[in-house]
């Protein structure tokens, strides 16, 4: 997983974030690391395919094929996931889901083209579980009264005792931590086992390994992808309720 980048030379083992090169901005020295070189390419693929998919979709026939095929499906297995999970409100969210899922699952199997996956830096996780905190804040107060939001928070006990507060607001808290170090953790244990493997192996690592990257980098890179963009559809669903988008 991202081995091309994560081991040195001989079999000394290297999986850690390293600087590339730097520069000064503002009297600040500022590194650019193997994380930005990694998120650099994955966002020019995914710029590449958002504009082949743009030129097809311009030009659809009405019956698919190739490509047209590729995109439309791509399209309908998102939008059924959000669909399935959010219901009414999906048409709201489909396109912050898709593009999330697409940009966490791409970084994922990143490692197959030797680079050391974006998600394997906390500094890549921890913004995308922000912004799934804050879009959760922002529909609770929107679709929700300060009314009904105090008693959530002081639940289950009525709103003038409020002893649950303090423990519903660290809950809060915790949300965008615990999605933030599930991706980050799982992807990093991947990249770690790999470069140990390839570390342990030297040139014959490149024989067998195969079915270790079907696993760690397709499988549960793809599973890693799924539960975040999930955890995020339910907690914002949570947030609005019943109310109409």
């Amino acid at each position: 997983m991202g081995y091309g980048i994560l081991l040195s030379a001989g079999s000394e083992v290297d999986f850690m974030v390293h600087g590339l090169f730097q520069y000064s901005f503002f009297g600040h020295k500022v590194w650019i690391t193997t994380t930005h070189v990694s998120i650099l390419i994955v966002m020019l693929l995914l710029l590449g395919f958002a504009i082949a998919a743009n030129r097809t979709m311009k030009h659809a026939r009405e019956i698919p094929a190739g490509f047209q095929n590729v995109v439309e499906l791509i399209v309908e297995m998102l939008d059924k996931m959000v669909k399935g999970t959010m219901g009414k409100n999906a048409a709201k969210f489909r396109n912050y889901i898709g593009t999330v899922f697409i940009f966490i699952l791409i970084s994922n199997l990143s490692g197959l083209m030797g680079l050391r996956p974006p998600t394997a830096d906390y500094g890549v996780t921890l913004p995308l579980a922000l912004m799934t905190f804050a879009l959760i804040h922002f529909n609770t107060f929107k679709h929700n009264s300060l009314k009904a939001i105090w008693v959530d928070k002081c639940s289950p006990l009525p709103p003038w005792l409020p002893i649950w507060l303090p423990i519903n607001i660290i809950s809060d808290i915790a949300v965008p931590i615990s999605l933030s170090l599930r991706l980050f953790a799982n992807v990093l244990s991947g990249v770690v086992m790999m470069a140990l493997v390839y570390g342990l192996l030297d040139m014959f690592a490149l024989i067998w390994p195969a079915f270790l990257h079907v696993y760690l980098d397709i499988f549960s890179g793809a599973i890693q992808t799924y539960v975040f963009c999930m955890l995020t559809m339910t907690y914002i669903q949570n947030a609005i309720g019943d109310a109409e988008t």
